[in-house]
């Protein structure tokens, strides 16, 4: 349904993970973001991203628990999304994708991010 590859990560960007997030832009990111951002390639969400599916961060699976009414259409437009690994059942903002309360793997440029039935 949707997989992308990160392409680079921000000087910044893992120290969102203390906060359990992920923020996920594409090559477009602006400059003053860049350092927190995973940077990622530009794929087009196919269907709507729904609990039903799972995120995969290379091999690891999270279930999705919520998801922000922009996710799909950032996704497509930008590439930016922030992955929120709290286990919250209701979306508190549209450009987020709420994932269960899970450790983050450890992801490296050239990492796949999977979203799959």
């Amino acid at each position: 349904m949707y997989q992308t590859t990160i392409k680079s990560i921000g000087n910044e960007a893992k120290a969102f993970e203390a906060e359990k997030m992920m923020i996920l832009f594409g090559d477009n990111a602006p400059t003053e973001l860049a350092d927190f951002c995973y940077v990622i390639d530009l794929v087009l969400v196919d269907e709507d991203i729904t609990k039903e599916h799972t995120l995969k961060l290379d091999d690891v699976s999270y279930r999705i628990t919520s998801v922000g009414d922009a996710v799909r259409k950032n996704l497509n437009d930008l590439g930016h999304i922030t992955l929120k690994f709290d286990g919250s059942t209701t979306a508190g903002q549209p450009g987020s994708l709420y994932l269960e309360d899970k450790e983050i793997v450890d992801v490296k440029p050239g990492s796949k991010i999977t979203i799959e039935k």
